[in-house]
């Protein structure tokens, strides 16, 4: 991750934050799949809704408005681009996006596949984590390939 002036009131957070430090971390919740320009792309471990992942920022900031005019714009840019990918993989229904952060202060959109012929959650809000379907290391590594394959 970048440091510069705007990531310092964080300066000790980014040493446990799973988009800074990676490693343990971010073996909690994710798998990294791949580095794009103005961000990193992680799929999230929990799969109640096929295809989950998360897009952080490169910086390590709270808000979006901590961001320059081109910074945003890349970082949506990059959002973009893994919302087609996740289109073309596994063809949702629906896309679902959430950015939160109350208590953690990295920058980070979680891209969420819905299908409506499926019941879970169809119509209503995502849960944050449901902690209902987890994967083998063969299959998560299936779909971080996918995933790739159509960035």
């Amino acid at each position: 991750m970048k440091i510069d002036e705007r990531c310092l009131p964080y300066a000790e957070e980014m040493k446990t934050c799973g988009y800074c430090a990676e490693g343990e971390y971010l073996a909690v919740f994710g798998i990294k799949i791949c580095e794009l320009p103005a961000t990193k792309l992680y799929l999230f471990k929990e799969q109640s809704h096929r295809g989950r992942v998360i897009v952080a920022s490169k910086l390590h900031v709270s808000e979006i408005t901590a961001l320059t005019d081109a910074e945003r714009d890349a970082f949506f840019a990059d959002v973009n681009r893994v919302a087609n990918a996740l289109h073309t993989v596994f063809h949702p229904t629906k896309v679902n996006y959430g950015a939160y952060g109350d208590t953690g202060h990295h920058l980070h959109f979680h891209l969420v596949p819905k299908y409506s012929d499926e019941e879970f959650e169809w119509g209503g809000v995502f849960a944050m984590n449901p902690k209902r379907k987890f994967l083998s290391d063969p299959e998560y590594a299936e779909l971080v390939a996918a995933i790739k394959s159509a960035l």
